[in-house]
């Protein structure tokens, strides 16, 4: 018998197994750290800091399901571009404030956001930053900030025409960290459907991945809980009917390490 290779063949297999079962760990202790805030993120949309209209939204928005998707864990540092009124913000923020997170906004944050929403009970780890520049005004710039874990844009890239798109998903690659996700939802618009007003406020994601992957990011996945067949991606996202129930993309990006 040849003892040195059947020692040889022994410590590999040893090896192979002790690899497998810390690979399996680690997926272990991932899965029950996105169940964990996932539990907590659903926790806080029953929060009484949301009024009414915002829930009635959660049906057809899935938020819980979206930020899974996009692998929110609640100790990140997460920066929210455009934040609106605050719908995302108002369960985000909690969600991080309460286990050492911390949540930043960026670009249109108006007086009212800030004085209204960021001084909610269980948003005192948020923060403004760059809020002089606006989704219309969109000049090449760096956030004032960085090292993020995650990104989040909710219906905000069909703003900016193709350059103020580039220049904030460039801000955006730069501030995240190595391996940081950018999460991106917004209106679909038909693969090579040209431009007019009844389509401007929406987007083809074979572009927004393309711009993406041009800029360096990988495109991770994508998932279809927003796909709306009864949308025929040809009325403006805003008419009566289409309005609330327009088909969204959900695309997932990385910065590579």
């Amino acid at each position: 018998m040849n003892y040195t290779a059947s020692n040889s063949a022994l410590r590999l297999a040893t090896l192979t197994g002790t690899l497998l079962g810390t690979l399996l760990l680690s997926q272990s202790i991932f899965a029950a750290d996105a169940a964990a805030t996932r539990a907590k993120i659903t926790s806080n949309l029953q929060g009484s800091i949301r009024d009414a209209a915002e829930v009635a939204r959660d049906a057809n928005r899935k938020p819980a399901e979206v930020l899974e998707f996009f692998g929110l864990e609640d100790t990140m540092k997460v920066l929210e571009i455009s934040p609106a009124t605050g719908y995302w913000s108002k369960f985000v923020g909690p969600t991080l404030c309460a286990n050492g997170g911390e949540l930043v906004f960026s670009v249109s944050v108006s007086d009212a956001f800030k004085n209204d929403v960021m001084s909610l009970p269980g948003l005192e780890c948020t923060s403004a930053i760059n809020d002089d520049i606006t989704l219309g005004n969109l000049p090449p710039f760096e956030f004032a900030d960085s090292d993020f874990d995650l990104v989040l844009t909710f219906w905000n890239l069909h703003n900016p025409d193709a350059a103020g798109r580039e220049n904030m998903n460039r801000a955006v690659f730069n501030a995240l960290k190595p391996g940081g996700i950018y999460g991106v939802v917004d209106h679909t618009r038909r693969h090579g459907q040209p431009t007019s007003r009844a389509v401007g406020r929406r987007l083809d994601p074979v572009l927004v991945i393309k711009e993406m992957v041009d800029i360096g990011f990988e495109f991770v996945d994508f998932s279809d809980m927003h796909y709306h067949p009864e949308d025929d991606l040809t009325q403006e996202v805003g008419t009566p009917g289409v309005r609330g129930n327009t088909d969204r993309f959900t695309l997932k990006f990385r910065k590579p390490e």
